[in-house]
């Protein structure tokens, strides 16, 4: 078995365990443990708690590898590979009851720094559907023993997917952006759930998906699910504060990016 395998095997593996964790402590009520970058901005108990243990399970399966974690100390490893992980993404809806979260895992290699990686492994999953979207370099996407493929035509407009920083300072240049991509649009969603958006790119229930200002553990998995679907990924404006992602089907990535260039 290749390394890509192995790796996307054991992110499978620990990402269902962990996603029924974070199941179970949402059917017993959320706690919230503290705010990050604003008072919307929340983190719980469980996204610790689940985090602490996607954590202990890689450091017993590969002890030389690095990590990168939404909710715990990075920590650099010796063999070249790390694990960048959000352990529950979608944390608002999740606290709400909303049931658009995942737990997403990544095995990447080289620099951690988002855009410089070399992406070999991902695993997202949907714990309130019970959905495993699976990728491992050069070897295609899969929603548990499905192969994907994002979608190629749009000819009724494309299906597009966004989100908004939960800093207010930011929503008046997110809702520009939104206007200015409206005109290719056949309509909008807005889930709350980075990596599930691109997950859903890679399976075609959505054609495109744009947002500005996500951290690495946020798209590390979901955008290796879209490159091997057959999708384009693109992480542009990566100087600024808050860089714009892309993904989508290879034409709906192109128009996008033509439509965002001047705003980068």
């Amino acid at each position: 078995m290749s390394l890509e395998l192995e790796l996307v095997d054991l992110a499978s593996r620990i990402a269902r365990e962990a996603g029924d964790l974070a199941r179970l402590r949402r059917a017993e009520g959320v706690h919230l443990a503290a705010t990050k970058s604003t008072l919307a901005d929340i983190v719980t108990d469980a996204d610790r708690e689940v985090e602490m243990l996607i954590r202990e399970r890689l450091r017993v399966a590969r002890p030389g590898d690095g990590f990168l974690g939404e909710e715990s100390e990075a920590e650099r490893g010796e063999s070249g590979i790390t694990w960048v992980v959000d352990p529950i993404d979608g944390t608002v809806n999740y606290a709400y009851g909303i049931p658009s979260y995942a737990v997403s895992i990544a095995a990447v290699r080289g620099s951690a720094v988002a855009g410089e990686w070399e992406a070999l492994a991902a695993a997202v999953y949907a714990p309130a559907s019970a959905e495993m979207f699976t990728a491992a370099t050069g070897h295609g996407a899969f929603l548990e023993e499905a192969r994907l493929s994002v979608t190629t035509e749009t000819p009724a407009g494309a299906l597009l997917a966004t989100g908004f920083g939960y800093d207010p300072a930011t929503h008046d240049g997110d809702l520009a952006t939104v206007r200015r991509i409206m005109p290719i649009a056949r309509d909008l969603r807005r889930a709350g759930s980075a990596a599930l958006d691109l997950a859903f790119v890679a399976a075609g229930r959505l054609d495109g998906y744009f947002e500005r200002g996500l951290k690495p553990w946020d798209h590390a998995a979901g955008a290796l699910l879209v490159v091997e679907a057959g999708g384009s990924v693109s992480l542009i404006d990566r100087d600024s504060t808050r860089p714009m992602l892309i993904a989508g089907g290879t034409e709906v990535h192109r128009r996008v990016i033509d439509i965002l260039r001047d705003e980068t």
